[in-house]
């Protein structure tokens, strides 16, 4: 029931964003306001550093504010992170996929973000939140016609 659910949500985000991607380009006089949308993805592919490891993201579902060509996204992330396990005996996979939350900022093609990831419990550490750095691309510009 649970999966039905979550796909029917994503699937109808889809063909909402879908529905209403053919927007109007503002002519040169009249200035651009600032909006604020909420959408099932933004287009940002990110690589960063965060927790001794590195991590490669796309923006999930977000909350976004637009004013021109600056972007400031709070959104899921889902992730790929990179980290190699240093224990002894039995050791985590080196790719490990995951969600982690964070705030992208982007101006034209650029992307900056600070995504913030739980690591679970262990048998020696308490779970905590850990927080990175992430740098990226914007890729829903590139489409753009002139």
């Amino acid at each position: 029931m649970k999966k039905t659910l979550v796909f029917l949500v994503f699937f109808f985000g889809f063909a909402y964003q879908s529905l209403f991607a053919q927007n109007p380009e503002p002519s040169k006089d009249t200035p651009q306001k600032t909006r604020l949308s909420f959408s099932v993805y933004d287009g940002v592919v990110v690589v960063g550093y965060v927790d001794e490891g590195g991590f490669s993201n796309f923006t999930g579902p977000s909350i976004s504010l637009t004013h021109q060509q600056t972007k400031f996204i709070l959104s899921a992330l889902p992730s790929l992170r990179y980290k190699e396990d240093t224990s002894i005996g039995t050791k985590n996979a080196f790719i490990t996929p995951t969600l982690g939350i964070g705030f992208t900022y982007t101006y034209k093609i650029l992307a900056f973000q600070i995504p913030l990831y739980y690591n679970s419990k262990t048998a020696t550490k308490n779970g905590e939140w850990v927080v990175g750095f992430g740098i990226g691309l914007r890729l829903n510009p590139l489409n753009k016609t002139k």
